[in-house]
C-alpha cells in the first residue's frame, strides 16, 4: 500500500488506528492518539497537563468528559471491563479544513464482558449501533484526536416500544 498523500487519507488512517488500538486493548497507543499539551504548545510547567488543551469525550450513556486525565481514565476503565470488542465502521465521512478534521461514522460494535465466575469463556456478546463524531487536529506528529462523541442509535424495536407507551 502506498503512503497517504492527502490530508483526508491521513485522517482516515488516524481514525482507523484509534479503533484498531481499542480492539487490541492497547492503552498506550490509544493515549498516544489523543492530543497532548505539548501538541498544543502549552507550557506544562504553568498548567496541569491533565486539563490542558481540553480534549473531550462522550461515550454512549456517559456524561461529557474533559481533560486528558478524565478521557484516558475512561478508556482504561472500558478496556479493563471489556474482554472483547470489535468495531465495524460504516458511513465514514472525512472533512478537513486547515488543521482540523471531522470524521463522522457509524460504529457497529460487537463486545463481550468478562466470563462469569468459574467460566473459561467470554461473557455474552452484545451488538450495539452507535454514531460517532471524531475531531482531529494536525500536529507535528500527525493527526491526533481532539474530541470523540458517540451516541447510541435507537433501533426500530426501541422506537416501537416507545410508541406503545400510554400518554
Amino acid at each position: 500500500m502506498s503512503a497517504p498523500h492527502t490530508d483526508v487519507e491521513q485522517v482516515e488512517l488516524a481514525n482507523t488506528a484509534f479503533y484498531e488500538a481499542l480492539e487490541r486493548g492497547d492503552f498506550e497507543t490509544v493515549a498516544s492518539l489523543w492530543l497532548t499539551p505539548a501538541d498544543l504548545g502549552v507550557d506544562e510547567s504553568y498548567h496541569d497537563p491533565a486539563d490542558s488543551g481540553v480534549i473531550s469525550c462522550v461515550h454512549p450513556g456517559w456524561p461529557a468528559l474533559t481533560g486528558r486525565g478524565e478521557v484516558l481514565r475512561s478508556y482504561a476503565l472500558i478496556m479493563a471491563n471489556t474482554e472483547y470488542i470489535q468495531f465495524f465502521l460504516t458511513d465514514v465521512h472525512v472533512s478537513v479544513t486547515g488543521d482540523t478534521a471531522l470524521v463522522t461514522c457509524t460504529e457497529n460494535i460487537l463486545s463481550g464482558g468478562p466470563a462469569p465466575e468459574g467460566g473459561g469463556e467470554l461473557g455474552p456478546l452484545v451488538g450495539q449501533l452507535v454514531v460517532a463524531t471524531n475531531v482531529f487536529r494536525r500536529t507535528t506528529d500527525g493527526w491526533k484526536l481532539w474530541s470523540h462523541h458517540a451516541s447510541p442509535v435507537l433501533t426500530e424495536n426501541d422506537a416501537d416500544e416507545d410508541d406503545d407507551t400510554p400518554a
